[in-house]
């Protein structure tokens, strides 16, 4: 009788791994702004990010990296569509940055991470 037990929840187990719901996936960056190596010239306050599905806005997170070091943590806005991470930052200075995000899928399953390089030209 035990034997049986473990033999069906290896089973069971098995099946949930090779039939995984589509929100057990990792989520997909669909946009961005800026874009991955984006040269902006003009200078921009605001920052977002689209997913592929809605995220948690609450346990989700944006900030502005420079050579390995934060720069900004950025203030998710509340009021946005469900799969977007959108925030405002100061006018950054000319150089290269980081867009980095995590964000944790509305079941709470996953926490998944990401960059987004740019960079800032000198202003002529």
């Amino acid at each position: 009788m035990d034997f049986s037990i473990r033999r069906l929840a290896l089973i069971s187990l098995f099946a949930m791994s090779f039939f995984a719901p589509a929100w057990a996936q990792d989520v997909q960056v669909m946009d961005s702004a800026p874009k991955a190596q984006a040269v902006i010239g003009e200078p921009s306050s605001s920052f977002f990010v689209r997913f592929d599905r809605p995220i948690d806005h609450i346990h989700s997170n944006l900030s502005i990296w420079r050579d390995g070091a934060l720069v900004e943590r950025l203030q998710p806005r509340f009021q946005t569509e469900p799969n977007v991470l959108f925030a405002r930052a100061p006018t950054l200075a000319p150089g290269e940055y980081l867009l980095r995000w995590t964000v944790r899928t509305m079941e709470g399953v996953k926490v998944i991470e990401g960059d987004i390089p740019f960079t800032i030209k000198t202003q002529p």
